[in-house]
């Protein structure tokens, strides 16, 4: 049986994409992201799903670090519609809430039903884990912000549906194996992941991204990050659309590592539906 590892407890959202993406695998709920990639590595999961970006939050952080330190290989990726309930111990009324209790991107991401209850406000290590405290509290003044699943996972009642400010909250997950998956067929849609970091030349970004734009290749991400603690080198973590073998993808490359000390393919995988409908 393939075991799943992803970060969070039963019942949160990162939980619901592994069981979406692989419903007769045995899971394998993990404290951190980092945690979750050394299951892989270690052998003690066969994958691990894990949330990238948030179309309200942005870029999940810490992820884009420790990516390309793991020795992973992106096979796939999920989208996957972000919900939050209320929820409180049975019996529980908003107009008896206090104290409301989430992860920081979900408090984030209901600030519209936070402002109105005018409540306070307690940072969970996750979305699941905040609803298991208020079940353990068994305190009406305390509610949990969580995905619906985890309202019945945990016994408590659900006090408002969907609170979460954008109704097209969308969380985007990756999966990562030990292993790099076989190409996908020609004629479908493919994602390249990769990291690059440029040399210490003027211009050196905009010369690594020339390849890319004479050759008509679509970059749908480009984000960067400081190494270690000096300020002076970037990486570059880039998605595009196509494949390394495609002609113009590989002239793109071809000009990315002449201008870079390092570029390395993160992950060659299908593009997934959403992305295609948007």
């Amino acid at each position: 049986m393939t075991t799943v590892a992803y970060q969070g407890e039963p019942g949160s959202n990162s939980a619901t994409a592994a069981r979406d993406l692989y419903p007769a695998s045995a899971e394998l709920p993990c404290t951190g992201f980092e945690q979750a990639l050394d299951a892989v590595t270690l052998g003690d999961a066969d994958l691990a799903v894990i949330p990238v970006d948030n179309s309200a939050a942005g870029r999940v952080a810490d992820v884009h670090h420790l990516l390309p330190e793991s020795g992973l290989f992106i096979v796939a990726e999920y989208f996957l519609a972000i919900r939050f309930d209320l929820m409180g111990v049975p019996g529980a009324t908003m107009d008896r809430v206090e104290c409301v209790r989430s992860h920081l991107h979900a408090l984030g991401q209901c600030r519209k039903v936070l402002r109105e209850g005018g409540w306070r406000t307690l940072v969970s290590d996750d979305t699941a884990g905040a609803a298991r405290e208020v079940a353990e509290l068994g305190d009406p003044r305390h509610a949990a912000l969580a995905p619906p699943a985890a309202a019945a996972l945990y016994g408590l009642d659900v006090l408002r549906a969907e609170v979460e400010d954008d109704p097209d909250n969308t969380t985007r997950f990756v999966v990562l194996s030990r292993d790099a998956a076989p190409a996908p067929d020609a004629e479908v849609p493919t994602m390249t992941s990769l990291f690059f970091t440029v040399r210490n030349i003027p211009s050196a970004l905009y010369k690594t991204l020339g390849g890319f734009a004479s050759s008509g290749v679509n970059l749908t991400k480009i984000e960067s990050y400081q190494m270690g603690a000096g300020l002076g080198v970037s990486r570059f973590y880039v998605e595009i659309e196509g494949h390394p073998d495609d002609e113009r993808v590989a002239l793109a490359l071809d000009e990315l590592r002449y201008f870079s000390s390092e570029v390395r393919v993160l992950g060659v995988y299908p593009a997934h539906p959403h992305r295609l409908g948007n």
